[in-house]
């Protein structure tokens, strides 16, 4: 607890009458307030910046900043820790050493799998964590109530909780047809968040104007959805505030960045975030340190990119006075950088401690999980290869067909032409039209959906994941029923994961037990398996640089314009079940 005396002791250290726990020297001030640079010292007692400039007062430990530029600590305004595949004390090693000192979570994707239970067990002793973690309540556990099976839900009990604890900023992003469609539970969680001073997050994929009016007016107050600059202006130009993403498959700043430049658009009310990104992509290009470099590269202004990763971010959340800059008062997260065009931190702080430095991260103590977050992934006792067959009438069949679009979660509904043989759709591998299929994972009815999709460009075998949003049911694309048959059975050997198959065989596997959302293995460990599947997947065809993540999103049922569940194809504007065959020729 924050307490007189404990203020009474910063300001002592603050006046130079107290000794300062460090003091960092000869730095270049990056101040994200006026957009300065100019050389400073920092004074830091008991967690906290107390002094700013030139400060002389005794330190227990004294750093030279050797002329390095001193930046605030970097926010993900948006992230799923889940899909990094990484828990989260394995998910520090990896995102500190670039400087993301603070991590906005929507943990949806284990409240999904487990419930209210799931999400308390992965945010427990998050104070030990060398980031700091803040919750964004997870607004919708189902995703599309009557649309999908889940293994946990959330309701408005939970979600008013939930947004009790300390670690809570806002209600997790809700889909436009929540507030478009007036949905009184969705509203009452709004208004549970508004009422105890917490914003509510976007997720406005798709709008256009008339119904972004309707769902500002709905008290959402940020989109991480915009793809083009044109969706970007229309949300602010409404007051919703534009969160530039950069995850694995959703990659938005090289489209939105340029934009911004060449219109000189004020960024105060932007932020970054990655949303879902593999710890692969994190390790090897950046966590939002990516998203400042590439916008700095794009033409943006250095320090307002900075300003976008840290004091945007933190006002946005109403914790300005807590993150977001190097000034007084604010906890320590400082970052120490020789270079802003790189944004490549040689030291890193969380609170007033090391927590990375040019060797890496220091190590984080691993944490025991409840052994019932170990058992989630039981598919049907009457599931076979049979499962995956897509019946049709005639010699031809026109089918929708879900077309990917490059670097994007998004699809294109498209109609393509099937042959019919012996009362069968098979897939079609020379025009790139293979099967798709979502199996219901948490023994709860035993369900298998069908589909048809165009864009993964598998040669042969199949792919499958126990990873798709956010159902989080086993998805699987292929070539053939048999090789669907023989990944979705050694998911459920592994307890959840990623599988590829061909000719019977499992190619590669990598096992994700936790939820099966998540590996308990370490970051360098997974990142070594991750290379090694998407190495096998690129032999069978696949061009996609990130194949488990484009085959985890393609289910979800609230990015337009097709999803798939265990109910079956959805039209995702018209929330309703679809048919995959519109007309058949005899």
């Amino acid at each position: 607890m924050y307490t007189a005396a404990i203020m009474k002791t910063e300001l002592e250290a603050s006046k130079g009458t107290r000794k300062l726990d460090m003091r960092i020297d000869n730095i270049q001030l990056v101040n994200v307030f006026t957009r300065e640079i100019y050389p400073a010292s920092i004074g830091i007692y008991n967690e906290r910046i107390v002094a700013v400039g030139r400060v002389e007062t005794e330190a227990d430990q004294v750093i030279d900043g050797a002329g390095a530029y001193a930046v605030p600590g970097l926010i993900d305004s948006h992230i799923h820790i889940e899909t990094t595949l990484l828990t989260p004390e394995a998910l520090g090693e990896v995102i500190i050493p670039w400087g993301t000192t603070t991590l906005c979570v929507d943990a949806m994707e284990i409240a999904n799998v487990a419930g209210i239970d799931g999400l308390l067990a992965m945010i427990k002793d998050s104070e030990k964590l060398p980031f700091r973690l803040l919750l964004e309540i997870p607004s919708r556990v189902p995703t599309a109530p009557g649309l999908e099976t889940t293994g946990g839900v959330l309701g408005v009990e939970e979600v008013t909780q939930l947004l009790e604890l300390d670690e809570a900023v806002s209600l997790g992003e809700l889909d436009p047809s929540k507030v478009l469609g007036m949905k009184e539970e969705y509203l009452e969680k709004i208004l549970a968040s508004l009422n105890r001073r917490k914003i509510c997050n976007g997720h406005a994929i798709g709008l256009g104007v008339d119904d972004l009016n309707i769902y500002a007016a709905g008290h959402l107050s940020d989109d991480h959805e915009s793809v083009y600059y044109e969706e970007l202006l229309e949300r602010l130009r409404l007051g919703i505030m534009p969160l530039i993403r950069e995850g694995s498959s959703e990659r938005n700043v090289d489209t939105l960045v340029p934009g911004i430049v060449k219109n000189n658009l004020p960024t105060d009310n932007m932020m970054f975030c990655t949303d879902d990104k593999h710890v692969n992509d994190i390790f090897k290009e950046g966590h939002i340190s990516y998203n400042v470099k590439r916008s700095i590269e794009l033409g943006l202004d250095p320090v307002q990119a900075i300003q976008m990763a840290t004091i945007n971010a933190a006002k946005h959340f109403r914790l300005e006075d807590k993150i977001g800059s190097v000034a007084p008062g604010r906890f320590a997260d400082i970052l120490l950088i020789d270079d802003l065009t790189t944004m490549k931190p040689k030291l890193v702080l969380k609170s007033g401690r090391i927590v990375a430095d040019e060797n890496g991260a220091r190590p984080v103590p691993e944490k025991a999980y409840p052994e019932k977050l170990f058992d989630t992934v039981h598919i049907g006792a009457d599931f076979s290869a049979e499962k995956f067959i897509i019946h049709s009438e005639g010699k031809r069949a026109k089918c929708r067909v879900i077309d990917l679009i490059k670097d994007q979660i998004i699809n294109k509904e498209i109609f393509e032409w099937m042959d019919v043989k012996e009362g069968q759709i098979a897939a079609d591998v020379d025009r790139d039209i293979l099967k798709l299929a979502v199996v219901e994972r948490y023994g709860k009815n035993g369900r298998v959906s069908t589909a048809l999709v165009h864009g993964f460009g598998l040669k042969q075998g199949a792919l499958a994941a126990s990873v798709s949003h956010d159902h989080h049911n086993i998805v699987v694309v292929g070539t053939n029923d048999r090789d669907m048959a023989v990944c979705v059975e050694k998911l459920q050997e592994l307890h959840g994961g990623f599988v590829s198959a061909v000719e019977g065989q499992v190619v590669d596997a990598l096992a994700l037990p936790l939820g099966g959302l998540m590996s308990t293995l370490p970051a360098k460990t997974v990142m070594k398996r991750m290379d090694e599947m998407n190495g096998a997947v690129e032999k069978m065809g696949c061009p996609m640089k990130a194949p488990f993540m484009s085959l985890s999103f393609i289910s979800l049922p609230t990015v337009p314009e097709l999803g798939l569940t265990d109910f079956g194809l959805i039209d995702v504007l018209g929330h309703q079940i679809i048919d995959m065959i519109v007309e058949t020729e005899a």
